[in-house]
């Protein structure tokens, strides 16, 4: 039988301890907030799942963008030189912005 890849992979958080985090950060974010709108910026590509979800626990006037970096080129390590490749499409100039990126390494 051929390998799949599987085998050495480990469950780190079960997915009800993430949708419970999830669930706080937004109460949270609420409260923070409460009465003011809140936009959230959301860093392609790995953040687009974790931003829907949070999101939906956001109770608040949300907008959202989104924009993208790089720092790998066509390789599996950094560079050092991070590149916008996407940026946003509107100014976010007096907003309350949230910046919901999935992984920081480089800075």
């Amino acid at each position: 039988m051929a390998a799949t890849g599987k085998e050495h992979l480990k469950v780190m958080l079960r997915s009800s301890a993430i949708k419970t985090r999830v669930r706080e950060l937004g109460r949270q974010i609420s409260k923070d907030f409460k009465g003011e709108r809140v936009h959230l910026i959301g860093v392609l590509k790995g953040a687009s799942i974790f931003l829907s979800d949070l999101i939906r626990e956001i109770h608040l006037e949300v907008s959202l963008d989104f924009m993208a970096v790089s720092s790998y080129g066509k390789g599996s390590r950094t560079s050092g030189e991070v590149k916008l490749t996407k940026d946003l499409d509107t100014s976010i100039e007096g907003l309350n912005v949230l910046l919901v990126e999935d992984i920081l390494d480089t800075g």
